[in-house]
């Protein structure tokens, strides 16, 4: 019956040649829209293609607080003068700094804080980094204001450089712990190690990487948020909030304000870099560039500053701005 009908509109419709023409038409028209980038009507795209447009999945995280901050000091620095350091602290603490601290030592040091039993982690843990390093000086810092403190390895060592590279060795790890550690999940340690030019290899002192440590034995590694700024550099300081990831022991992303966070409030933030109008509040991962508001960041799989593609991003809380990055975090 249905044949029948086709056919008879066939031979005395004009409207059947019109509806294919235009049918045919609008099928290419939209092949041809989509094939050059433009946007197409949901209804002509195929499944893979609209799943392709949802948002990336949101990480969850939880803030924590840093009471710690590490800065270097401005000034001559390198393995035979020694460096300036600036530790800020929320609580009293003592710094412990390990001189030519082996590789492998430090690697082991952070083994056994993650799986070694919880009464004895830390005095493992330096004395594992003792026993691996050429030097170490131990500084008590109180817990208001900060405190600059001078080490180095002493001239009667004979230590000028720590070898070829690549090095065995690293310089300087820098340890700030709290005097009593808590017994809960708190942050209890910043391990920072760090680079001090020597004879051999003359690159200016930076902290390289660091980690935060907690008295339940998890162990994370700092790492930088990235944003276009025309600022001077800086580092975390202490009393900051940081971004943990729940679902994992292992390192995390961390979000810091620093010291420029007043000025940045009393400007107004940073604005997105897409609509120019809304703030910045979302981080996308893995290549954690701050740069788009909320509305905007759901609209994107790639990266608008670097073009990597979007697996996940999670939402600044507050006003917090990140501007910072030295080589504390990589």
């Amino acid at each position: 019956m249905a044949a029948v009908f086709l056919v008879t509109l066939f031979e005395y419709s004009p409207l059947f040649y019109i509806t294919v023409v235009s049918l045919c038409f609008v099928v290419t028209a939209a092949i041809v829209v989509g094939w050059c980038g433009f946007d197409v009507p949901v209804i002509l795209r195929s499944s893979e293609e609209t799943e392709s447009i949802l948002p990336p999945p949101e990480k969850p995280m939880v803030q924590v607080t840093n009471p710690f901050g590490l800065e270097l000091l401005s000034g001559p620095a390198s393995i035979t003068a020694g460096v300036r350091l600036r530790a800020v602290c929320l609580s009293p603490s003592v710094l412990s700094c390990f001189w030519g601290c082996e590789v492998g030592a430090l690697q082991l040091a952070l083994q056994a804080h993650r799986c070694g039993p919880r009464a004895s982690s830390w005095q493992q843990l330096q004395q594992l980094l003792r026993s691996g390093s050429l030097h170490c000086q131990r500084f008590p810092i109180g817990g208001e204001g900060a405190e600059e403190r001078h080490t180095g390895i002493p001239a009667c060592q004979g230590v000028s450089d720590l070898g070829p590279l690549p090095r065995q060795r690293y310089p300087l790890v820098a340890l700030l712990s709290l005097a009593q550690p808590e017994g809960s999940g708190h942050i209890a340690a910043s391990l920072s190690v760090v680079h001090v030019p020597d004879s051999r290899h003359g690159a200016a002192a930076r902290v390289l990487f660091q980690y935060l440590l907690t008295a339940q034995g998890s162990v994370y590694e700092l790492k930088s948020l990235f944003m276009s700024t025309d600022r001077g550099q800086a580092g975390p300081s202490p009393g900051t909030t940081h971004r943990r990831e729940q679902a994992t022991e292992e390192a995390a992303t961390a979000a810091a304000s620093t010291r420029q966070e007043e000025e940045e409030e009393e400007e107004g933030g940073r604005d997105c870099v897409v609509c120019q109008s809304a703030a910045v509040s979302v981080v996308l991962l893995p290549c954690r560039h701050a740069c788009v508001c909320d509305s905007c960041g759901a609209r994107f799989q790639a990266c608008p500053i670097c073009r990597a593609a979007v697996l996940e991003s999670f939402t600044l809380t507050g006003n917090q701005q990140p501007s910072w990055d030295h080589a504390s975090c990589r």
